[in-house]
């Protein structure tokens, strides 16, 4: 079945890696969400948080599933925290990937971070992350498997109730606030955005 997929990571970190996950043809362009170009996603950060949040949430509208892409510093990011709360309390499947096994434009892959998922609980107490899968996009072929993922993502939240929300079991999102940026992604040029600046 065919699902549309708001997709959360790192953005300065995980832009690349992300990247391959959505060129990988697995999902159609009009089934993707939480990307934006580099350009776009200044201009909406420099209106503030209050525009950054009406952007997410009006991604996430459209989906019935988030996957997470979990890199190396992702569980620390606030945007990647605010959108695991929103996708998983408006109903959405959510499905973490590891994608530091993915190779970076320098052939580089990644150490794996903590999984931001172990910081959400359910009401009754139960972590997030015994209850949401979580897959490594190579060693588990996401190319293959992307879409029983998300199938099976949204037939898990769906025995789980409306009113049944998360709330973060960790002081991440405060921590990560002072230094945190926007989680989407951009589309890149063939193969990468010219534009793109490596991180210091």
């Amino acid at each position: 079945m065919a699902r549309k997929i708001f997709f959360s990571f790192h953005y300065e970190s995980d832009v690349w890696r992300a990247s391959q996950v959505r060129n990988s043809n697995v999902i159609s362009n009009e089934d993707q969400y939480g990307f934006v170009d580099a350009a776009d996603w200044e201009s909406i950060k420099k209106k503030g948080e209050t525009a950054i949040q009406n952007w997410i949430n009006g991604q996430l509208k459209n989906t019935s599933v988030t996957a997470v892409l979990i890199g190396t510093e992702t569980a620390d990011r606030e945007w990647v925290q605010y959108e695991i709360a929103q996708s998983w309390n408006r109903g959405n499947g959510i499905v973490g990937i590891w994608i530091h096994n993915i190779k970076d434009q320098n052939q580089k892959t990644d150490t794996a971070g903590r999984n931001p998922l172990d910081d959400f609980k359910l009401s009754d107490g139960t972590v997030l992350s015994s209850v949401c899968k979580t897959y490594d996009w190579v060693v588990s072929d996401g190319r293959k498997n992307l879409g029983r993922w998300a199938d099976e993502a949204a037939q898990i939240r769906a025995k789980y109730s409306a009113d049944d929300k998360i709330k973060s079991g960790s002081e991440t999102t405060k921590k990560a606030k002072a230094v945190s940026n926007m989680s989407a992604g951009f589309t890149p040029r063939s193969p990468w955005c010219s534009g793109y600046v490596e991180r210091g």
